[in-house]
């Protein structure tokens, strides 16, 4: 793999850039007039997403913190409850608003009684609808009107992310404090993309978001336990850990989606994101997972939005994702 960050980002030096050091220029991303270079793979994006998160690197040797901690994801993972008691369920009115926007009975009046309990909720309707993504004509100042201009996907996505918000508030150690916003936020995007790619792709937009969410949450619980096992004030960053901490993190994803009762499509999607012979839903999360990642790593100045590190690999309909990820952020 350090071959590989060579040859994208230039040598020694742009190597410890794209690993969280410093951002790259983006000339260190950019290839030759006519160079043609593979994609990079899937876990070599991984890694430098996390070498980026990770921040500065250990002078010491941590192969025994990296064993420690990989040690203990796996044994979660086997667990009867896979660490989800390290996370909190989600809160019980999503679920009764989310069977609300099944039932075609219920009218937007309805709803609007129905999220007039929660004034948190309220909120994060209305500023939803006023957002960019919706470019309302006039402002939107009731939740009737708002929950009328998201209509039953939009609605729906929105409460999926609100009932995800607590995992991300929890009180944590340094590392989970530090990391958390950073993998939410890519939690958020990924979602996004996957809703946005799901139609062209042949896979549900709302399973699709909801397996967006719900990628990281194994992620979330190994930040809790980097946090109680490693001492030092670096994290590991080995290209082996960076492969194994992701493709552990997923499994406690996927075995904490079927604690909670999440749908068997979208368990499958996470748990088989990357194999060989997946279905239409796992190849939508993988793509929107790449997608989200290259939109943060741009947009930190760790490469080049037009680089052959993000362009790549992705298609039309992906780049045309990747730049709507960035009007997100604007």
């Amino acid at each position: 793999m350090k071959t590989w960050f060579a040859r994208w980002f230039g040598g020694g030096d742009a190597a410890k850039a794209a690993a969280g050091q410093a951002p790259v220029p983006a000339s260190a991303a950019a290839a030759p007039a006519g160079a043609a270079s593979a994609p990079a793979s899937a876990s070599e994006v991984d890694a430098v997403f996390w070498r980026w998160l990770a921040g500065a690197e250990s002078h010491a040797s941590q192969a025994r913190a990296e064993t420690l901690i990989l040690d203990e994801l796996a044994r979660l993972a086997a667990s009867a409850d896979a660490g989800a008691n390290l996370v909190p369920r989600v809160p019980a009115v999503i679920p009764q608003l989310l069977r609300s926007l099944r039932d075609d009975s219920v009218t937007s009046a309805d709803l609007a009684r129905q999220l007039a309990h929660d004034v948190v909720l309220v909120a994060e309707v209305i500023r939803e609808a006023n957002s960019p993504y919706y470019h309302p004509s006039a402002p939107v100042k009731t939740i009737e009107g708002a929950v009328m201009l998201l209509g039953q996907n939009g609605m729906r996505m929105l409460l999926a992310r609100v009932s995800f918000r607590p995992i991300i508030n929890l009180q944590g150690g340094h590392f989970a404090a530090q990391l958390a916003p950073q993998v939410w936020r890519q939690s958020e995007l990924c979602a996004l993309a996957a809703s946005i790619l799901a139609p062209s792709m042949g896979a549900n937009p709302f399973e699709a978001y909801l397996a967006g969410l719900m990628e990281n949450v194994g992620l979330m619980v190994a930040l809790r336990l980097i946090d109680q096992l490693h001492a030092d004030a670096a994290l590991p960053r080995s290209d082996q850990f960076c492969v194994a901490l992701y493709e552990r993190a997923r499994a406690l994803s996927a075995k904490i989606a079927t604690v909670w009762d999440f749908p068997v499509t979208v368990t499958a999607a996470i748990a088989q994101a990357g194999q060989e012979g997946a279905g239409a839903l796992a190849r939508t999360l993988l793509l929107s997972d790449r997608v989200s990642k290259l939109r943060m790593l741009a947009d930190a100045g760790q490469c080049a939005a037009d680089g052959p590190f993000v362009v790549n690999g992705l298609d039309a309909a992906a780049l045309a994702c990747f730049d709507k990820l960035k009007n997100e952020d604007d």
